[in-house]
């Protein structure tokens, strides 16, 4: 459908407000210390425990079974035996999930009573509708892709799943190899919930896995699409700083918060003055956000001391925010350092380790690293070294280097990926980290998975370069407002990854 030369896209949402089967459906394992790898995980997101466990005898699965039960009690969060009609009466669980050879669900409400949940699993249309004809409350659908979990024989995929959908009222819970990477797409295909196995419980933090796929259901809000909370330093000059970081998130389409840790004197050629904030009225800054708005995504900037460094690492822990966006803000575009001596050591001990992803500028990684820096094998090696520090995922851009397009570098941990856009000679770049890190923040809340949310970035981030304006005697700003109107007029593309 499209007016005046704009396309509209249709988002019918189908999930039931009464519905608990929604959001992140976590199917438990067989593994050890499986009670504390739930817990994490609900911590994370998860908003639904099936238990499966059909490795341990009759005894052993109903221990584990009460642990299991009485943490998703203690949680609010319902407890669904896959499979055992038995184990579940025995365990007073909420639900039961059963395969298409597993029970009928007439019988097992009968036997439960009413008020527990009844899933079926389904492969093709047929069967989703003769369970919703049967009475089941949610049907598990898939799969969706390839699975570590067991061997595949029906490969629905995404785009059956989207058929499925226009037929079926009750809830969906898209089942089968989706990931942090892969979910949005069976999301966008009308899946209510996901289920996931191995992606959470064999991940060595559940909670941040866990976190990472739940925000993938804020794609299916209403705007503003996710919260983002800055931390960053004042710019008078509005070109950089709290001021970008706000502009970004608005004009972008996510709520902004803030907690300002420094005052600066600057314009468009250089900064004159810095008062930093006393580091607990950052920390009380920080607790009135947390404690009353709900904050999806946290990007700091400008840190300023060490103090500061650290009552934000806590705050972090504290609140549990995992998806941090962290810009390591050394030195302003005018060469003013913001970032006072001994504050580096206290960044790499405390907030590192709590580090979703870490943006540095070719110059700022070298600080970190030690290292000197010249081409893209450079910026692979200093990725690596600072992923070794805590930080989950590490992008250092390219900007600096001289020849070529801008090139900026990802390393996840395990893989490297590569993002390009033309590079742009202008003296109009004041604000371009601060912004960069902002759009990766706000995309991230919007539901965009790391990757994705990178690559619209860097675009707008491009956009926005492309699109600055003289302003000032100095380094111009990057041209927020033009950038949000192009991208939103052309929508974003793949990037190069």
């Amino acid at each position: 459908m499209s007016t005046n030369g704009h396309t509209l896209r249709l988002v019918v949402n189908r999930e039931k407000q009464d519905s608990a089967i929604r959001g992140l459906y976590l199917v438990t394992d067989q593994g050890e210390r499986l009670p504390e790898r739930v817990e994490a995980a609900i911590d994370g997101g998860a908003r639904v425990v099936q238990y499966r466990n059909k490795e341990q005898d009759r005894e052993q699965r109903l221990a584990v079974g009460w642990e299991v039960r009485d943490l998703c009690r203690r949680r609010g969060v319902p407890f669904i035996v896959n499979d055992d009609l038995e184990l579940a009466k025995e365990l007073k669980a909420d639900g039961l999930h059963l395969g298409q050879d597993d029970g009928d669900p007439r019988e097992a409400r009968r036997v439960l009573g009413p008020g527990k949940i009844i899933g079926v699993s389904t492969h093709t249309l047929e069967e989703a509708l003769a369970a919703q004809e049967v009475g089941a409350d949610y049907i598990g659908f898939g799969a969706m892709f390839p699975s570590r979990s067991k061997d595949i024989e029906h490969l629905a995929g995404p785009e059956l799943l989207a058929t499925v959908r226009e037929r079926i009222t009750i809830p969906i819970v898209a089942i089968g190899g989706i990931s942090r990477d892969n979910g949005a797409r069976v999301i966008d295909a009308g899946a209510d919930a996901v289920a996931i196995i191995s992606a959470i419980l064999s991940h060595p933090d559940p909670a941040l896995a866990a976190s990472e796929i739940a925000l993938l259901f804020n794609r299916r809000s209403a705007p503003p699409r996710g919260s983002v909370l800055t931390v960053a330093g004042s710019d008078s000059g509005g070109g950089a700083g709290i001021q970008a970081d706000l502009k970004t998130i608005t004009l972008l389409g996510s709520y902004g918060s803030s907690a300002i840790t420094a005052l600066t004197a600057q314009n468009t050629r250089g900064v004159s003055g810095i008062h930093g904030v006393p580091h607990e009225f950052v920390a009380e800054q920080l607790d009135a956000v947390l404690s009353d708005i709900p904050v999806d995504t946290v990007k700091t900037g400008m840190l300023f001391s060490a103090e500061t460094i650290a009552a934000v690492a806590a705050k972090l822990v504290e609140y549990q925010r995992r998806i941090a966006v962290v810009d390591p803000v050394m030195v302003a575009k005018g060469g003013a350092s913001l970032m006072d001596r001994g504050a580096l050591t206290i960044l790499k001990e405390r907030l590192l380790p709590h580090t979703y992803l870490l943006t540095p500028n070719i110059p700022e990684a070298e600080k970190l690293t030690g290292m000197t820096i010249a081409d893209e094998e450079g910026m692979r090696e200093a990725a690596r070294s600072i992923h070794r520090m805590g930080a989950r995922n590490v992008l250092v851009k390219g900007g600096h280097l001289l020849a070529g397009d801008s090139v900026d570098i990802l390393f996840d941990g395990s893989a490297f990926h590569r993002f390009a856009a033309p590079r742009i000679l202008s003296k109009n770049t004041h604000g371009t980290g601060c912004t960069y890190a902002s759009a990766i923040a706000t995309y991230l809340a919007q539901g965009e998975p790391l990757r994705e949310a990178i690559s619209r970035a860097k675009q707008f981030i491009t956009a926005a370069i492309r699109l600055g304006q003289p302003l000032g005697r100095g380094h111009g700003p990057v041209n927020h407002l033009l950038a949000a109107l192009e991208f939103r007029d052309q929508g974003p593309g793949n990037g190069d990854r």
